[in-house]
């Protein structure tokens, strides 16, 4: 294990009072079936209700709040460097047009692979926004306010240096849950972000089946071509999650024969929740979905997105409502969630 780097300071700062109260004996070890016996707590972006997402602040605030799993969207710089950002453009979430007002390409965007890693550290990280007339507008109001404090960047291998050094200084074992963003993209940017990442992964320890980890996607034939192909040569066997959007081509993912066509490349998966419970299901009325049975069938752990508190369904009054019906009436087996310290609270107190 490598040290943690200066540039996590900021972010375990924020471990200053934390509470850590998660059995950790729950977590995945060398017996994958004891993830059917946990709620999993994944947290989506880090603590990304309370700070602003993938930054090693946030993370390290998810940390603090008792995640089981963190999770990295990962895409890749100019000069080959595997970072930390939901997109694979800067435009939402940083400074960039102030930074570099003419490295917009045509489409008007600002994509992460026309830049260097030392050009990405010169932009502030914010949190998500929108603009209106030239002027930034918070997407979530209520959240981080936007321009404030001093956040960048991190790549992944600093990411897993933080986690990995909490973990040696706290004694417990978060694991971590990357997502491979866009490989088509980057294959055309002449960058084999798939390969970049396991090369990463299996530099920091994880390669078997055992290790904390999940690695997912929303390409099918990328995860395909990751257990068939790239597994074998760099011997390593982590375990796959099939993201699954609302799109139409994810429809016939949503079959019998489709879930066992994805359980033979991948281990678990990751639906929108739109996928489980109906939106336009209303409380007292949910319109389900048999997708969680389905995946159960296959022996496939099922992950849903995205839990967030200011952000409901019509059909759930509040948080811990939302929570009761996925966690415990429909049975998933864990959350990607905005707000990892409610939701551990209530599997603390309801599971």
């Amino acid at each position: 294990m490598k040290p943690v780097r200066a540039a996590g300071l900021l972010a375990t700062m924020l471990l200053v009072g934390c509470a850590v109260t998660v059995n950790d004996q729950a977590l995945p070890g060398k017996n994958r079936v004891a993830l059917w016996q946990s709620k999993l707590v994944i947290a989506h972006r880090g603590a990304s209700g309370y700070l602003p997402e993938h930054t090693l602040a946030a993370k390290a605030m998810a940390y603090g709040q008792g995640a089981h799993f963190i999770e990295q969207d990962l895409v890749m710089s100019n000069d080959g460097h595997v970072v930390v950002l939901h997109d694979h453009y800067l435009d939402t979430v940083t400074n960039v047009r102030d930074v570099f007002p003419d490295r917009r390409r045509a489409d008007g965007r600002y994509y992460v692979v026309d830049f260097t890693l030392a050009e990405l550290r010169r932009l502030a990280v914010y949190e998500r926004f929108k603009v209106s007339d030239g002027t930034r507008i918070a997407v979530f109001e209520q959240r981080f306010p936007l321009e404030k404090s001093s956040f960048r960047i991190a790549t992944f291998a600093e990411e897993i240096e933080l986690i990995q050094g909490l973990n040696q200084s706290t004694g417990r074992s978060v694991g971590i849950y990357p997502e491979i963003k866009s490989p088509a993209f980057h294959r055309r940017e002449g960058k084999d972000i798939s390969v970049a990442v396991l090369e990463v992964l299996k530099t920091y320890g994880y390669d078997e089946r055992r290790d904390d980890v999940f690695l997912q996607c929303f390409d099918a034939n990328e995860l395909q071509r990751i257990r068939g192909e790239l597994f074998p040569v760099m011997n390593m066997t982590v375990p796959l999650v099939q993201l699954i959007g609302t799109g139409p081509e994810f429809r016939a993912a949503l079959t019998a024969e489709g879930m066992k066509s994805v359980a033979s490349y991948a281990d678990g998966i990751g639906p929108s929740m739109q996928l489980i419970v109906a939106p336009d299901s209303v409380a007292g009325n949910l319109k389900t979905t048999s997708l969680v049975q389905l995946a159960h069938d296959q022996g496939l752990v099922v992950h849903p997105y995205t839990f967030r508190r200011d952000l409901l369904p019509v059909y759930a009054e509040d948080y811990d409502a939302l929570l009761e019906i996925f966690l415990n009436d429909i049975g998933v087996d864990g959350v990607f969630t905005d707000f990892p310290d409610l939701t551990v609270e209530y599997i603390e107190s309801n599971l």
